[in-house]
């Protein structure tokens, strides 16, 4: 088996151990095809290559009934790691809270979203006016204005296009960032940065695990995770992105 192996001298503690437990708890489910794991270290890690093919709609559309098996396998709460995993977790090089929460908006608001708007700011790439605007979106989705009877899904965590393989098997993910949190968070964080055959998975994903009335318009609300993370290091865009996902997130009370 070809292997790809990555490596990072300046790697925190656990930062490839956290990467390996959670591409095995999403094997776990059963669900979506994830990278296997072949070896881990404090600076490396070593999984399978594999061969990239055209995506397809068939693939797409396996895809999505697959990734709704892997939410539905669940996790103990929001916010919570893979199992038996009791260290920091990442999404790319930026180290995240995975604290289990018992309601989905406090964790998301406080877990998710607020931990990178000072670094946004800081870096100038979001004004005080608009860190404003993402804190009161940020209290109201803290008070639960967004919660409702969903079960904590098992997430990728981090499932933009550029983690999601194509291969002559299917879907392979990579990268995770895995975590007990909304469905709905993966589903958006797919259309942010765009998907080939989007609308096939999530249609395959719709007919496998129906999704809740008014879920397109919670998009924005989804979106505010990696377009903070974005916002932190990736320029002032990601911030007028960030705002206007807030504003919008506002305008759904």
């Amino acid at each position: 088996m070809e292997q790809l192996v990555k490596t990072r001298d300046d790697a925190p503690a656990g930062f490839f151990a956290a990467e390996a437990a959670g591409l095995r708890w999403l094997s776990d489910a059963g669900g979506a095809r994830t990278v296997r794991v072949v070896d881990v270290g404090d600076d490396r890690i070593a999984l399978e290559r594999v061969a990239e093919t055209a995506p397809t709609s068939t693939s797409a559309a396996a895809f999505g009934a697959a990734l709704a098996a892997t939410h539905a396998a669940g996790a103990e709460a929001f916010g919570s790691p893979p199992p038996g995993w009791e260290g920091g977790i990442y999404i790319g090089r930026r180290p995240q809270p995975a604290d289990p929460t018992p309601s989905w908006g406090a964790f998301y608001a406080a877990q998710r979203v607020e931990p990178f708007v000072p670094i946004a700011v800081a870096v100038g790439n979001l004004s005080a006016s608009g860190a404003e605007v993402v804190a009161r979106a940020c209290a109201l989705i803290a008070d639960g204005a967004f919660d409702d009877d969903e079960p904590p899904a098992r997430l990728h965590g981090d499932l933009w296009a550029g983690n999601v393989l194509w291969s002559g098997e299917g879907v392979v993910l990579i990268d995770p960032a895995a975590h007990g949190g909304h469905r709905e968070t993966d589903l958006a964080m797919l259309a942010l940065f765009g998907c080939p055959f989007l609308e096939q998975i999530l249609a395959a994903y719709d007919r496998a695990h129906p999704l809740r009335d008014g879920w397109r318009e919670r998009v924005p609300l989804h979106q505010l995770h990696p377009l903070a993370v974005h916002a932190a290091g990736h320029g002032p865009s990601y911030g007028r992105a960030l705002v206007d996902a807030a504003e919008q997130t506002l305008a759904l009370a």
